[in-house]
């Protein structure tokens, strides 16, 4: 079995102590940063090996978000973001960058742990092909999207948004169905969530973006016509 390894960055030792005995008792490999440079530091030397990362929002040098912006220049690797901060508007903005999982301090480890687990689930399960859906081909072994022949770049939310609607095509989704079924677990945010990436996904889609139909009061349906 290979071993997922975890990047946890926070500047507060105790809490990367925390999370490094919880998740080593899982089973996990864990590297470790104590600020923004050395997690990018680290990143680049093992960024073959990491499976996922846990970045902490307020830390000296460079903040979480620089550093999730520079990741994302180059890799979808799955981010957990961990911040004393609730406020809505700071979780859509991470959504917006490309965050997979957002955490509030203080939390349950065992949580952590549920959403550590069920993200890396995730990101190496189902192996099927979808079919080509009017253009849109998604390769689940390869986790790619392309339109056209052409691959686009998703985060995985966004990735698992779009499969979730193609596998449900002409099925009228309601927001708390789409939350529960692609977020998993009970999501306590706006649902304005999942508006702000299905707008991402449309961009990234092109002309193809049609096809991700709003309906009024309900939600979301894929429906080629």
């Amino acid at each position: 079995m290979v071993d997922n390894y975890i990047l946890v960055v926070d500047d507060e030792q105790r809490m990367r102590k925390l999370i490094k005995d919880f998740l080593v008792a899982k089973g996990y490999s864990i590297l470790e940063a104590e600020d923004g440079e050395k997690a990018l530091e680290v990143f680049e030397e093992h960024k073959n090996e990491i499976n996922l990362i846990l970045l902490d929002v307020m830390m000296p040098k460079l903040d979480g978000w620089s550093v999730l912006r520079q990741i994302r220049q180059e890799s979808k690797v799955p981010i957990i973001m961990l911040t004393a901060r609730g406020e809505e508007q700071d979780e859509l903005f991470g959504f917006e960058l490309g965050v997979d999982e957002y955490i509030s301090k203080p939390f349950s480890p065992k949580i952590l742990a549920a959403r550590v687990e069920a993200i890396l689930k995730r990101t190496s399960g189902d192996k099927k092909e979808i079919k080509d859906c009017g253009g849109i081909k998604i390769d689940k072994e390869g986790r790619t999207v392309s339109v056209d022949g052409k691959n686009i770049e998703l985060s995985l939310r966004e990735y698992e948004l779009l499969v979730y609607l193609i596998e449900n095509e002409n099925i009228a989704l309601s927001r708390d169905k789409i939350l529960n079924n692609v977020w998993n677990y009970d999501y306590y945010g706006d649902s304005r969530t999942i508006d702000s990436h299905i707008k991402k996904i449309r961009h990234k889609l092109g002309k193809k973006g049609k096809y991700i139909k709003t309906i009024r009061g309900v939600g979301y349906k894929f429906e080629i016509k």
